[in-house]
């Protein structure tokens, strides 16, 4: 499928896509794809990164991606993001949509900090569950905004699983981030979505990674 066809396409998750994008290192030789899901977002890293790995748990959305997939740079993997053995800090950038609430916010950002490289970029479109007035009132907008681009745009239903509501709060997540990415920019987005970007540091002279 023609990228410019993929484009055309909206829901929730691409509608944060050129966020993404915009986060990606000037120079970007190897990009990661975290729960890739239909390869949408991997379609679109190809454009501007050398080489896009892409990697999701689940086989049926795996197997449509491979199908749909028209760039030659892109090598997809049905594996646990978690576990597969990545060489330890080999990505110039970590993206990832709609997928760190299927893992556990700790656990995939320890993971994603480890494998990319200094001056890498991490870049994460994620859920979370609201837990405080500011999200209701973020939640009411959301249900506007969902309105008016449905009105203006052809939505895509994507066949990924979904876990619904997410385990961990918003605050939760934000709390996580903090901790183990410290510096991270933090939003929270109408649409029932959070963005979290991250550059690691160069180590210093002389400090062990």
């Amino acid at each position: 499928m023609p990228l410019g066809a993929e484009r055309q396409r909206w829901n929730h998750n691409i509608q944060y896509h050129p966020l993404l994008l915009g986060a990606l290192p000037p120079s970007c030789d190897h990009a990661l794809d975290v729960g890739c899901g239909e390869g949408i977002l991997a379609a679109e890293l190809s454009s501007r990164s050398q080489r896009v790995t892409a990697i999701d748990v689940d086989a049926s959305t795996i197997a449509l991606a491979q199908q749909d997939g028209h760039a030659h740079n892109i090598d997809y993997l049905l594996a646990d993001f978690l576990t597969y053995p990545f060489e330890p800090a080999s990505f110039d950038a970590i993206v990832s949509v709609a997928a760190v609430h299927h893992m556990g916010t700790a656990a995939a950002l320890e993971r994603m900090r480890a494998l990319v490289r200094p001056a890498g970029t991490i870049a994460i479109v994620g859920l979370g569950r609201s837990g405080t007035a500011t999200d209701l009132a973020y939640d009411i907008a959301g249900a506007v905004v969902t309105r008016v681009h449905q009105l203006t745009k052809p939505y895509w239903e994507s066949s990924a699983p979904t876990i619904w509501p997410p385990a961990e709060t918003f605050s939760e997540v934000r709390r996580a981030a903090r901790r183990i990415l410290p510096g991270a920019r933090y939003r929270r987005h109408a649409l029932w979505r959070y963005s979290l970007v991250w550059s690691k540091p160069r180590p210093t002279y002389g400090a062990s990674e």
